[in-house]
């Protein structure tokens, strides 16, 4: 699946959302640790990437040619501020139809827009790929991401008080939430 499109960022500034590719493995990589260091709200800490350059080669490698996932990079200045993408949740028949969206933004572009087009690329490209549902978990405590799921039509469906434990042992409760495509 391919994406390609520029933005105007709410401070004037351009950004190319494009698919994130295996020669993009070390700009990903510095982006990733930085991002996953800079909020709790996120799935994983930055020394739990499990990746190496060679290994976020590959990676972004097979998702740039897979038909039915993609992850998407917001490019400014020359450098990736943000990332997001889709992934087929399981391919049995009976869950085919459900993707599961991921995102994050680093905190020198939190409010520009970015997280909004990032968002609506990765739900065309879910529409593109035929999925009939995506699926986020949020931090409850996250409200902008939240506010900004809703904006895009998707709906709460549940709750799990015990979602995440962060390494301090506080409990962050996740809300569940997908969107019918």
């Amino acid at each position: 699946m391919l994406y390609h499109k520029t933005v105007e960022l709410k401070n004037g500034k351009e950004c190319l959302l494009r698919n994130a590719e295996g020669t993009d493995a070390e700009g990903f990589l510095e982006y990733f640790i930085k991002a996953h260091g800079e909020t709790d709200y996120l799935t994983t800490y930055p020394d739990e990437t499990g990746n190496d350059l060679g290994r976020m080669s590959e990676r972004l490698s097979s998702t740039a040619q897979s038909d039915g996932g993609i992850e998407i990079v917001a490019i400014v200045d020359g450098k990736i501020g943000g990332s997001a993408g889709i992934n087929i949740l399981n391919p049995r028949d009976k869950t085919k139809h459900r993707a599961e969206f991921g995102i994050s933004v680093l905190k020198d572009y939190w409010g520009l827009g970015i997280g909004n087009a990032l968002t609506a690329a990765c739900i065309e490209c879910a529409r593109a790929a035929g999925y009939l549902q995506l699926e986020l978990d949020v931090v409850s405590d996250n409200e902008s991401a939240v506010k900004l799921y809703m904006k895009h039509g998707f709906i709460e469906y549940g709750r799990n008080p015990r979602g995440f434990r962060n390494r301090v042992g506080k409990w962050q409760e996740l809300v569940l939430m997908r969107l019918e495509l």
